[in-house]
């Protein structure tokens, strides 16, 4: 990881840009949460849909891994971070 040689001035529009990005983190984390919980809920109520649900509860995790990548490579772009 390579930082900037010098300290980081964000615009307003960037500042609120990241702002927008982090809320759409939150909501797509949730989101994916909300559809595991539901997943299990639905297992727990009924054991032999756990097989329909299941792919429900093996993709969340890889979504909320990218969504979270991705936001990160936003906020190095805006601060100037370098990643090899």
């Amino acid at each position: 990881m390579t930082l900037p040689d010098k300290p980081v001035t964000l615009s307003i529009a960037q500042i609120a840009g990241l702002n927008q990005k982090l809320a759409d983190l939150r909501h797509d984390v949730n989101n994916n949460l909300s559809l595991i919980s539901a997943a299990a809920e639905l297992i727990r109520r009924n054991p032999e849909s756990a097989g329909r649900l299941s792919h429900a509860l093996v993709e969340q995790p890889q979504k909320i891994s990218e969504t979270i990548a991705q936001f990160s490579r936003d906020l190095d772009a805006a601060l100037g971070i370098a990643r090899p």
